[in-house]
């Protein structure tokens, strides 16, 4: 039997892969520290899990309509208005199996064979499988240590051409911790003016922001910003939420929502109800108070991580302003980060995610969404790893 071609094409998630060999040399009894993983280690709140009893008892547990149910729709839409100023309606709204999801029927919906979407290097390893599989093509513009990994309006109007359908932005960035700043977001759509290319903003990690600054959603900067973002979020890492799978977008075009409510009829249905119904307090505020902890704890690492990633001869990171990884520099040693990486694994049991599965030779990433007891060791470890190598 033959596999379709399509899928020839498509590369395994390294992350996945770095996680799951790292279990696996734990099980056969190694001493194994992983920050491979984008997954908050914290417990989800306890209203959240309490919402989903409520719902189960309730007997919320049939079908709901694809796009999902109408309490859920309108918390997001509160929400949305909430923290960004943003309107939106329930003919705007449509929830999915998590972002990731959200990003895979976009992709399939939007492009035809060799439409271009623009995405910054480093990226998330799934945007550019994702545009790949659906028929389109990848564009990358890459970014260094000295912009913080970010593009500028300069490098965006220079990567369009008359096949660009989208620029996906991901802020804060996995893997970077990057965050654009309004002025950066108003200066990104001046170039989009007049054109019919969409934005597509993975804002998944915006609660997530440190140094007391604030977050700015793209669609909010400007009424023409607004009618061509697709905002895509979730609860996945906010609300410590990963298996729950819950994620959204929002836009003003009703095409793109019917399309998408025709695709995942098609594919999924609707997400699971419970998960819908346990959303809501989170969407509410519900649990702002639990989200602030851990964003309190999440600053915390991060300032300790840093300082001493900075402190190893050879290696250097920016501070992240957001998100919980950290995007670490390791040219002045080798630029070769998958052996840089397999090796690190091999003799002293940490598991990071090479730079090249984000588009991006020279650097890994290390994420600290975990034990402050656990990241100084692991550090501990590199420096060790690094000194001897």
């Amino acid at each position: 039997m033959k596999i379709a071609q399509r899928m020839e094409n498509l590369s395994p998630s390294v992350t996945m892969a770095i996680t799951a060999l790292g279990r696996e040399l734990k099980a056969q009894g190694r001493d194994i520290l992983s920050f491979s993983a984008g997954e908050p280690d914290f417990d989800t709140p306890e209203i959240i899990k309490l919402a989903a009893v409520n719902a189960v008892n309730a007997g919320h547990t049939k079908y709901t309509a694809v796009e999902g149910i109408v309490t859920t729709k309108q918390a997001i839409i509160n929400k949305l208005k909430k923290d960004h100023g943003l309107e939106y309606n329930l003919e705007h709204i449509v929830i999915s199996n998590g972002a990731k999801h959200s990003l895979f029927n976009l992709f399939q919906l939007l492009l035809d064979e060799g439409d271009e979407v623009i995405i910054p290097a480093p990226y998330w390893v799934t945007y550019p499988e994702q545009v790949k599989y659906s028929g389109g093509v990848p564009v990358f513009i890459d970014t260094d240590d000295s912009t913080e990994f970010k593009i500028s309006a300069e490098q965006l109007k220079a990567a369009i051409t008359p096949k660009t359908k989208a620029i996906l932005l991901n802020t804060p960035s996995n893997p970077t911790g990057a965050v654009y700043t309004k002025k950066e977001l108003t200066a990104i759509g001046k170039v989009l003016e007049g054109t019919d290319i969409l934005v597509l903003s993975d804002e998944m990690y915006e609660k997530i922001i440190f140094d007391g600054k604030p977050f700015t959603a793209a669609a909010s900067v400007s009424e023409d910003m607004y009618q061509r973002t697709v905002t895509i979020n979730g609860l996945s890492k906010a609300v410590a939420m990963t298996g729950w799978r819950f994620g959204y977008i929002a836009t003003p075009k009703i095409e793109i929502v019917k399309a998408m409510i025709k695709l995942q009829g098609q594919v999924t249905s609707n997400i699971n109800s419970i998960t819908q119904y346990a959303a809501i307090p989170a969407l509410n505020g519900d649990a702002d108070a639990d989200i602030e902890k851990m964003r309190v704890e999440f600053e915390k690492r991060r300032n300790v991580a840093v300082k001493a990633i900075n402190e190893i001869k050879g290696l250097s990171c920016v501070k992240p302003k957001g998100a919980f990884y950290l995007f670490i520099n390791i040219k002045e040693i080798t630029n070769n980060s998958v052996t840089f990486c397999e090796q690190l694994l091999e003799q002293e049991g940490v598991a990071v995610v090479p730079g090249l599965a984000f588009g991006m030779e020279g650097y890994f990433r290390f994420s600290f969404a975990t034990d402050l007891e656990s990241i100084e060791k692991g550090i501990a470890r590199i420096k060790k790893f690094v000194e001897k190598n």
